[in-house]
């Protein structure tokens, strides 16, 4: 287990020789490690923890390298990545992997999966947050648009959306994406997705009664 950054370039490098999808990893690796690192509450399996579901799951080295620096995978599964006997796939699978909420890869289903997390927590009075991680062209994706703008209707304040934006959507929007979260109520943060700092300040911006979209705009496309 590590809290070093650093670590990552060299346990993602232990699953490149397999990887169809670098660049796709590459662009979460910054918010993933933030979202880990600093605002997580609770371990998977723990009563009261944050749920993190990754809906943009086609290049997932990234995740898989976060869990690992935070021992919640071990570390030789990496080696693995996409072999027949691997847990690791090149889509995530919940099964095999205690740390992931959701199986992920098929576009445009996280996000409704998070609000419907969300919405059972906040029934039980589960104060638990919920993240999930979604790519740009995901918005392709009817999924999407009638999740946040159910979302937004309902208050649900435990809900948190990263769009990893590196303008790779079929359509877009005057005002770019946060407007189209703006429009139903959201609280949104549009901020440069390698920049630390900066995500870490959206990510824990106060957004009563709203749910709160961090626009992470990198580049080059993917």
């Amino acid at each position: 287990m590590t809290t070093n950054y650093a670590d990552l370039p060299r346990l993602m490098g232990r699953m490149t020789g397999a990887e169809k999808h670098g660049p796709a990893a590459t662009s979460t690796l910054d918010a993933l490690w933030v979202l880990y690192d600093r605002v997580l509450r609770g371990a998977p399996g723990e009563e009261g923890r944050d749920r993190f579901l990754l809906s943009k799951g086609h290049g997932p080295m990234a995740y898989y390298a976060v869990l690992a620096a935070k021992g919640l995978i071990p570390a030789e599964w990496l080696d693995g990545f996409g072999g027949y006997d691997s847990p690791l796939g090149h889509h995530p699978d919940r099964v095999l992997i205690p740390a992931a909420e959701i199986g992920s890869g098929s576009l445009g289903h996280g996000l409704p999966l998070a609000v419907g997390t969300a919405l059972g927590l906040r029934a039980q009075g589960d104060s638990a947050a919920v993240w999930t991680l979604i790519g740009d062209a995901e918005f392709d994706e009817g999924s999407n648009h009638e999740a946040l703008a159910y979302a937004g209707a309902v208050g649900l304040e435990n809900l948190h959306v990263i769009v990893i934006d590196n303008s790779s959507a079929s359509h877009g929007w005057e005002g770019g994406i946060a407007a189209r979260f703006a429009v139903h109520g959201w609280s949104t943060e549009t901020v440069d997705g390698h920049d630390h700092g900066a995500l870490l300040e959206a990510y824990t911006v106060k957004h009563p009664n709203q749910p709160h979209a961090v626009i992470a705009r990198v580049e080059p496309k993917n």
